[in-house]
């Protein structure tokens, strides 16, 4: 369980998976991961390179905040350590982790991504083991007080339910932040409420159904799923009173 209700998914490559032999208490760090998520991680052997492609979707251009935890899986020695750099994308990102049985974790703010996540875990010379990875996260901090309309929101959470691949940033809020709205939906503000005008899936590749529901977004302007695989009925569009395409 996670006290500030963040959601975890699991995260496999071609890297090797080891398992934990020793605990670890989130109660130890300030933004307490659950548990779990040191129970296992990605690892490579001993002077080797890790590299993973993490998050598996692009992310949209902006700052993001990036938190990284690690722990070493061996039992606790005090001749052996686990120690290795990190670098995001190519740039720095922590040098010379000494990462202990007891778990670390490593954080920055506001850092720079776009598109593909590269993380590289280079291991010190002398280190006895190899480099690993337990979990992560990259999130936005938004300001208080926009929202979008809870109606348009219920509408593209059904909407991505009923697609059978959905784009991989389809989770959260559709519009905000605005720079980091849903791939293929526009929003538009006013006062604090933001409404979806414009939803295009052109030639997305999506399958999957449309959900009556979408006679519901009534600010949308156009409509655009061409090329797609979509099944079923197309639902009623009558209070669409501003559709133009």
């Amino acid at each position: 369980d996670d006290p500030y209700y963040r959601l975890w998914q699991p995260f496999t490559d071609k890297n090797e998976v080891v398992s934990t032999q020793t605990s670890v208490s989130s109660s130890d760090f300030w933004n307490k991961p659950p548990e779990k998520a040191f129970s296992k991680a990605i690892a490579a052997g001993v002077g080797k390179k890790l590299e993973i492609q993490w998050p598996s979707g692009s992310l949209q251009s902006t700052r993001y905040y990036v938190s990284l935890y690690f722990q070493d899986n061996r039992a606790a020695s005090a001749n052996s350590w686990r120690v290795f750099s990190v670098a995001v994308n190519g740039k720095t990102f922590y040098n010379n982790l000494n990462v202990s049985t007891g778990g670390v974790t490593i954080y920055s703010a506001e850092w720079p991504l776009s598109g593909p996540t590269k993380i590289t875990l280079t291991p010190d010379a002398k280190s006895s083991a190899g480099p690993l990875i337990n979990a992560g996260e990259v999130y936005q901090i938004l300001p208080f007080g926009r929202r979008t309309l809870a109606k348009d929101v219920a509408v593209m959470e059904e909407l991505a339910r009923n697609l059978d691949n959905p784009p991989l940033d389809w989770v959260g809020d559709p519009c905000l932040p605005q720079e980091n709205s849903w791939t293929g939906v526009s929003c538009s503000i006013k006062d604090t409420v933001a409404r979806v005008i414009s939803l295009d899936l052109t030639n997305a590749g999506i399958s999957g159904t449309l959900p009556l529901t979408i006679d519901n977004l009534s600010t949308l302007h156009h409509l655009w799923l061409g090329g797609n695989k979509f099944s079923g009925s197309i639902p009623e569009m009558t209070s669409l009173l501003k559709l133009e395409t």
